[in-house]
């Protein structure tokens, strides 16, 4: 166990995470010059095209130093904030982090929410400054942000650069030296956190697991300790390149448990497998379940296509743990599932992932966040959809989430982004000038005004150089209203948004007009209307498409012209009481997109 090292690398989102990680394979031999290629651990062809880590990715390396071999268990971890789920369940099976910081660009807000989460966890952490090669790279002032920041020495900084390959003998030397090897029994009972799952159709689900204490061999029973359920561990190996099998996993040893399992509900990260001859007393701990921050529905095109989606969901989640849903109906669009999601880039990663993986053709309704209703019986009520609202004259107050939010940006654009956070009904709490020109700003702000476009218009009026990073903050009293949207008269339950009462006015009447543009025009006139209760806020209408039937009239009597005309307007009456209006696609992904 004294020759084991597990560590994690943490970052901001493109400071070359997998770029370093990509070196240390490399130096390490772990992948042949023939396998290499860039971010060699992404293997989901989604972040090879986004240049993202969407999962968290295990791999073991074997490294020889004055004589003595060590076994490295690396875990590449994603840098966006929609992720930070897996960073988490990364952090819980390392004794150590490797903390990334980009040279030109400095310490960004997910960096320090990376940092904090390792320290929680008592790792040791590495500090590395990466991108050293660039022209631009500014290793003076971002190493005093690190000294800063960790209360380290200048000298232990490790200058690196991903792409060269420079700095990743002194990475290595520090995590031998840093890292403190697990901590464990081999002989105690077995005790095995589940830190990841992936699902494979001939093998079943694939369980990747840190053994904390104890050993498991190939053939024996195991028992999962949450669900009370037993399999026999068919093979157990280390995570190479590929599944590597081996007869046995002992304490410290991170790797792999198949049992054949073909149910997703039984295998939850975070569980403790353990033996069922000699059971541990007690469960790993300090794994905590995900908050979803963000609710949608999800709804499959065609209605006969609803057991597909619901296999298809189940699948997922076993390989994205922070994904939550549960089914739901609406009167638009039948059945579906209401999911929960971390942000907005997880749910577009997700609807992607259903279209590639799984080949489901979905509809998402209006994202949203979960509100506090209280009613004027002295209930409290938790809502996640906008139509399972109580009638108005029922509900006392409403609470909406409220998060604190914190933007590190340079001191040039501090205006424009002040005003973006304060027309977002954002309350300024402290301002940090953490350099000359580097600003820490701390904003209180409701989570519903974050969810739909925040983030985007943040990186573009801050030419890419904001960083964000938020956590929930408690609710708050709010003055909310539920808009409807009626197509001619006929409410459409997946179109309802709950916003606030000052904005209500402006975003309806943008969503008739969006409408207006992408519903098709029919034989009938459809009048699209936004609605608060019975009021009538905004109208647009879609002309009817209409034959000229006096075409044929040459001249003549008005009277001939007038009975075709009073025909042709009976018809378009009785069409319009037996006609209904389709809502395609993109009308719901243009509400969305709505700036």
């Amino acid at each position: 166990m004294k020759n084991i090292r597990n560590f994690c690398i943490i970052a901001h989102i493109d400071h070359g995470k997998s770029t370093l990680a990509d070196r240390l394979l490399e130096y390490t031999d772990t992948i042949s010059a023939r396998d290499l290629q860039a971010q060699v651990l992404d293997d989901m062809e989604l972040e090879r095209e986004r240049g993202i880590t969407i999962k968290s990715h295990a791999i073991q390396m074997e490294h020889k130093r004055d004589k003595t071999d060590y076994i490295l268990n690396l875990i590449d971890t994603p840098g966006h904030v929609d992720f930070s789920y897996e960073v988490s369940r990364s952090i819980a099976a390392c004794e150590g982090a490797l903390l990334i910081v980009d040279a030109t660009q400095g310490i960004q807000a997910q960096t320090i929410s990376n940092l904090y989460l390792a320290i929680d966890n008592d790792l040791e952490i590495i500090p590395v400054m990466n991108k050293m090669d660039l022209p631009n790279a500014n290793p003076l002032e971002v190493a005093d942000q690190i000294v800063d920041l960790l209360g380290c020495d200048i000298d232990d900084i490790i200058e690196a650069s991903g792409k060269t390959g420079y700095g990743v003998d002194k990475i290595l030397d520090a995590i031998i030296d840093v890292v403190p090897a697990p901590k464990g029994d081999p002989k105690a009972p077995l005790q095995a956190m589940i830190f990841d799952s992936v699902f494979n159709s001939f093998r079943g689900i694939i369980a990747y697991v840190k053994i904390i204490n104890g050993t498991v061999k190939k053939g024996e029973l195991v028992k999962f300790f949450n669900t009370n359920k037993e399999y026999k561990a068919d093979e157990v190996g280390a995570l190479k390149l590929g599944l590597e099998p081996r007869k046995d996993l002992k304490a410290g040893d991170v790797g792999y448990i198949i049992s054949g399992i073909k149910a997703s509900k039984e295998v939850k990260v975070g569980d403790t497998i353990t033996h069922k001859e000699n059971p541990c007393d007690s469960a790993i701990g300090g794994f905590e379940d995900v908050k979803p921050m963000v609710f949608a529905g999800v709804y499959p095109v065609d209605a006969e296509d609803y057991e597909d989606l619901r296999a298809a969901m189940e699948k997922l989640q076993l390989n994205d743990a922070s994904l939550t849903y549960e089914p739901e109906s609406s009167m638009a669009l039948g059945f579906g599932f209401r999911c929960g999601f971390l942000g907005l880039l997880h749910m577009e990663i997700i609807q992607e992932r259903l279209d590639r993986e799984f080949d489901m053709n979905v509809i998402t309704t209006v994202p949203n966040v979960s509100y506090k209703v209280h009613t004027r019986r002295g209930e409290e009520l938790m809502v996640y959809n906008p139509s399972g609202l109580p009638d108005i004259s029922a509900i006392d107050f409403i609470e909406e989430p409220l998060i604190s939010a914190q933007v590190i940006l340079q001191s040039e654009y501090l205006g424009p982004v002040m005003k973006l956070c304060l027309d977002k009904r954002g309350i300024l709490k402290n301002t940090i000038f953490l350099t000359s020109n580097r600003v820490e700003l701390t904003f209180d702000m409701p989570l519903g005004e974050i969810v739909f476009d925040f983030y985007d218009r943040l990186k573009s009026i801050s030419k890419g150089y904001a960083s964000f990073d938020y956590h929930l903050n408690g609710f708050q009293q709010a003055k909310l209203i539920r808009l409807d949207i009626l197509l001619n008269g006929d409410y459409v339950d997946a179109l309802s948004t709950l916003l606030h009462h000052d904005n209500a006015y402006t975003f309806g009447k943008k969503i008739c007009s969006k409408l207006k543009e992408l519903i098709p025009r029919q034989q009938f006139d459809i009048a699209i209307q936004a609605a608060i209760g019975s009021k009538i806020i905004s109208r647009e209408t879609v002309k009817a498409v209409r034959k000229d039937v006096t075409a044929k009239c040459y001249g003549g009597d008005i009277s001939r012209k007038r009975k075709l005309l009073e025909k042709q307007k009976k018809g378009k009456k009785r069409m319009r009481q037996v006609g209904n209006v389709q809502v395609p696609q993109n009308a719901f992904l243009a509400v969305l997109k709505m700036d």
